[in-house]
């Protein structure tokens, strides 16, 4: 249930903002802001949730980012201006950190049989894919009745059933030994990926070699070489960079920065180009998107069922193919493209993303010590929403500039360079995919499991 909300969540906000766009008179760059404020502060607190999980209680922590995440949702529907609603999406994500990655962290500790967790896991993407088809719908129905503020109403009744469920039938667990909190580490990380978003996304109005963007991408850099420099000298890291010695670990992390990156583009251009393009209005846009989230939710649980039997290299390969066909198949977009043309590579593109999300997390945590789980399985889901929050402002940032350029095209013209980035995106899954799926990539977690013992029991590595 918790995973609908921000399953929901997600691809609501894209279809209301046009909406949006036009009561609060927001740019390309107002709009990209609502979607990476949230992606943005989801992705710099996910590692301090999930360790903070496994030292104070994972129930705990579950229930503090439920009730975080429901308040956040409520002041986002009473926001009066752009800026209000960034701020309460801002929010809204510091209690979406505690989700997702607390939430798998207690399926990982209750599903130890490597078959059993990675049905466990198809399911969990399947209840992604159903959320992200019901969002376009209900968004849809939503605007069209209420206005673009009622698709927040829907995550606060779904909140506060799930604190009730969860003080009901979730019990409490801990990591056998807690991990101390890294404040510098996690400051690093703030400005890191700040810097670099506000860089990308305020590139194409402020010029990309202004003294402004310059220094941003320069901050960028110094606070990614000090988190490198001073994590390893910490005996708990808040990013133990140990993991990264580990193919599977750093080829899931590669792999699910360049799906997400695909998804969050895939997303940001076709509600604007369904709607300011073709005229649709937010249910009908919805509808027409519905195939893409149905393709999701019917193939994630197909994709745990052949990891559980075959491994993830199947499931990665069929993924990064299809999104690369999906995405191609919208590089030649303009304003009279045929509904058949778009419904065939929407199917085509939520099939490939709906194979990605379990070998991704399956991958991730493959040969890890069960009581890290929490930290490899935030870290993945870091690597999600940094890849969400790049996709969105790279792909907005990219069709901002061939809007603005001297040779100033339409939307579905310069939106163009975005759907190949998409492309570019799905060919990375593939190759990716393809290099960490032998024998080779297997034996460095196993190597890397090795010297990150602590007396608990690993997770069994998948088989390629």
């Amino acid at each position: 249930m918790s995973l609908v909300i921000v399953g929901l969540d997600s691809t609501i906000v894209n279809v209301a903002l046009p909406s949006i766009q036009r009561e609060l008179h927001a740019s390309v760059s107002g709009l990209q802001w609502i979607v990476d404020a949230y992606t943005l502060v989801l992705a710099s607190f996910l590692m301090l949730a999930g360790s903070s999980a496994d030292r104070f209680g994972r129930r705990r922590t579950f229930q503090i980012g439920l009730a975080t995440f429901t308040l956040g949702s409520l002041l986002c529907s009473l926001a009066p201006s752009l800026g209000w609603l960034v701020a309460f999406r801002m929010l809204q994500a510091i209690g979406g950190s505690m989700l997702n990655p607390v939430a798998m962290s207690m399926i990982v500790n209750t599903f130890t049989d490597r078959a059993e967790r990675a049905r466990a896991i198809g399911i969990w993407g399947g209840t992604f894919g159903v959320s992200l088809a019901l969002g376009p719908v209900v968004g849809g129905a939503l605007i069209a009745t209420v206005g673009w503020r009622g698709i927040f109403w829907v995550n606060i009744p779904v909140g506060v059933a799930v604190i009730a469920l969860t003080a009901l039938f979730v019990p409490e667990s801990r990591a056998p030994r807690a991990r101390r909190l890294d404040p510098v580490g996690q400051v690093l990380v703030i400005v890191t990926l700040a810097s670099l978003i506000y860089a990308i996304i305020e590139g194409p109005s402020s010029g990309w070699s202004s003294a402004k963007i310059l220094g941003f991408f320069a901050l960028a850099a110094a606070g990614l070489a000090a988190l490198v420099s001073y994590e390893p000298r910490r005996t708990e890291p808040l990013l133990d960079l140990r993991f990264f010695r580990s193919a599977l670990f750093s080829g899931a992390t590669v792999i699910a920065i360049g799906a997400f990156a695909a998804l969050g583009g895939f997303l940001f251009l076709n509600t604007l180009y369904l709607q300011d393009v073709r005229g649709y209005s937010a249910l009908r846009a919805g509808l027409v998107t519905l195939p893409l989230a149905v393709a999701m939710a019917l193939v994630a649980p197909i994709s745990g069922r052949i990891i559980g039997s075959r491994g993830p290299r199947l499931p990665m390969l069929i993924a990064g193919a299809a999104m690369t066909v999906g995405g191609a198949a919208l590089t030649g977009l303009t304003n009279r493209t045929s509904v058949g043309w778009l419904l065939v590579a929407y199917i085509v593109f939520g099939v490939g993303f709906g194979m990605v999300n379990a070998p991704i997390t399956n991958t991730a945590v493959s040969g890890m010590p069960r009581d890290q789980a929490g930290v490899a399985a935030a870290v993945a889901s870091t690597s999600r929403q940094i890849g969400q929050t790049l996709g969105v402002a790279v792909v907005g940032s990219a069709v901002t500039s061939a809007l603005a350029g001297s040779f100033a095209h339409g939307f579905a013209q310069a939106s163009q360079v975005g759907w190949w980035i998409v492309t570019g995106c799905g060919l990375l899954v593939f190759f990716v995919g393809l290099l960490i799926s032998g024998r080779w990539a297997r034996g460095t977690a196993d190597r890397t499991a090795g010297k990150l013992m602590s007396g608990e029991p690993r997770i069994p590595a998948s088989t390629p």
